[in-house]
């Protein structure tokens, strides 16, 4: 496994406290770039700049990130510039929220 791989792997393990979704499947995570040294670069957003968990939430992130083996330096930057929508979460994520727009109704009818 690439250490970019490991890095996701880490992120998944992070969930935003109000959803039962990892902030990797939830779309929080606009960019993870890992170069030959471990350096680690991440942008990241909320899901609304007033997030509850605004002060706590790239915190874990950063921390779950440099407990990977093999990171040497994290750098997260946290952005609000596209802002988050629903449409950036995955299709897993989808399915754990239960938001019904990955099976399209009409297929259901059928």
């Amino acid at each position: 496994m690439s250490l970019k791989d490991q890095v996701i792997a880490a992120l998944q393990t992070v969930y935003d406290p109000e959803m039962p979704v990892n902030v990797y499947e939830l779309g929080l995570i606009y960019g993870v770039d890992v170069d030959d040294t471990g350096h680690v670069d991440l942008r990241m957003t909320l899901t609304a700049p007033n997030c509850p968990v605004a002060g706590t939430l790239p915190g874990d992130v950063e921390r779950a990130v440099r407990a990977v083996p093999g990171v040497s330096e994290v750098k997260l930057e946290l952005v609000f510039d596209p802002p988050w929508t629903k449409d950036r979460i995955s299709e897993a994520g989808k399915l754990a929220l239960g938001i019904e727009e990955i099976i399209p109704i009409a297929r259901l009818r059928r």
